[in-house]
């Protein structure tokens, strides 16, 4: 079981992410690999010296294909095939319209993935704003709703409840259980954003353009982005066994998937008309920086959850037994609480996975007489993951769409700040539901 001390990496890469694009920008752009490199070397020299050169490089390994690899080129995909999408016309950059488009991404996070969604959307929510002075509370909202919140109802949705369904989680399960939660949170956060919206529309000097006709152009990558929702569900489903790649051993559903979301990209690539993405002003700077720092993330971040794993036996015990009751049980608000909060600084499938597992890892159990853990499990996962850029992976990606569009997003701790006093009330409101 590793000390305390080798998350130290994990916790560098966390605050470079926080304070230097606030203290330092100009070196930030040009060297966050480099940086991302430093703090993967600082885990890995203190490694080869304690266990050996083989085990850095196994930890190297491991990292890139049970992590990267999946998680990178799912978001690939998915950044490709809806950066391919132009859509003209539609609700135009009011009060009405862009709450129009919030709530109708937030049903579709649930449908298509939080990435996929986000990805669609993104372009036009942007393009139908580009008369506005002040968008950031646009992109706030939408990295909550749209690429967190609106997860929540299938196992498609977010990367906590897609583990569930793997772990034997009925498919219904998260529509049954999540969905009052959800609105619980995306109601009240949908009517504050168009008050918000309103309130600075009416100052603003240029007024939206007339409504355009609908159009819609690069159709084709809607079937593909659906090839990468399927491809996702059946990984569940057609289990075919492992095979070892240099030691590593990986599941033959994940090496298939992974080929499938590259060819999704090629063909994205290849067939969608250039002018389409120029009309979504698209670039791969913004996949380039989440590739580079979640190369870091993932690799820093396996000690840390080797402690987690570790449960009531290891070094995070005194959080874990935060969540229980004097006889011993999970109680649903601090379970609550407690996996989201570390769901928005961790990876929250894994997190998920740690609590899935305190709970007992029975799913029967769990979606029967244990309901409401599991609800709180889940539910503090996907919603949290909207608390910092890093709680969700579409959420940086997002942020850098919306900066090379020219919206000036704020830093890490702004962020928390803002997205905090938004989500924190309606956390509330959850709170109460679970004490029903």
């Amino acid at each position: 079981m590793p000390s305390p001390i080798w998350g130290l990496p994990f916790l560098g890469m966390l605050l470079s992410i926080a304070l230097f694009p606030i203290m330092a920008p100009r070196f930030w752009h040009k060297w966050m690999g480099l940086v991302a490199l430093f703090w993967s070397v600082d885990l890995l020299l203190p490694m080869v010296f304690s266990s050996g050169f083989g085990a850095a490089v196994f930890a190297v390994w491991h990292a890139a294909w049970t992590e990267f690899f999946p998680f990178v080129l799912l978001l690939l995909a998915l950044f490709t095939a809806g950066g391919g999408i132009l859509v003209r016309g539609g609700p135009s950059g009011t009060p009405f319209g862009n709450t129009s488009v919030l709530a109708l991404g937030t049903v579709l996070a649930g449908l298509m993935g939080t990435t996929g969604a986000a990805m669609v959307l993104i372009h036009p929510m942007l393009r139908a704003n580009a008369h506005r002075t002040r968008k950031l509370h646009i992109v706030i909202f939408f990295i909550i709703l749209v690429a967190n919140v609106g997860g929540a109802t299938t196992p498609l949705g977010d990367p906590p409840l897609y583990i569930g369904f793997l772990n034997g989680v009925p498919f219904f399960w998260p529509l049954k259980s999540l969905l009052e939660p959800m609105l619980l949170v995306a109601c009240p956060l949908l009517l504050i954003f168009y008050f918000i919206d309103r309130y600075f529309a009416a100052r603003e000097a240029k007024k939206p353009a007339p409504p355009e006709k609908f159009r819609l152009r690069g159709q084709f990558n809607i079937g593909l982005i659906l090839v990468v929702v399927l491809t996702v569900l059946v990984q569940g489903i057609w289990q075919p066994g492992n095979v070892s790649l240099l030691g590593q051993e990986i599941g033959i559903e994940r090496l298939v998937a992974m080929a499938v979301f590259l060819a999704v990209t090629i063909v994205s690539v290849v067939f969608t008309p250039l002018s389409v993405r120029k009309g979504n002003d698209f670039n791969w700077h913004p996949m380039k920086e989440v590739a580079m720092l979640f190369a870091a993330l993932f690799l820093t971040i396996g000690p840390v959850m080797a402690m987690l794993d570790a449960g009531m036996n290891g070094p995070m015990s005194f959080l874990l037994r935060l969540t229980q009751t004097a006889q011993g049980d999970l109680h649903p608000i601090a379970v609550f609480w407690l996996a989201g909060l570390l769901s928005a600084f961790l990876d929250n499938a894994p997190t998920y996975l740690v609590f899935f597992h305190l709970a007992g890892g029975d799913a029967a159990e769990l979606t029967g007489p244990l309901n409401p853990v599991l609800t709180a499990i889940s539910a503090g996962a996907v919603f949290f993951g909207a608390l910092t850029y890093i709680g969700n992976a579409p959420n940086m990606m997002i942020r850098s769409i919306a900066s090379h569009r020219g919206v000036k997003m704020p830093g890490f701790f702004v962020y928390l700040a803002l997205a905090g006093a938004l989500l924190m009330p309606v956390f509330a409101l959850v709170s109460v539901y679970y004490m029903r």
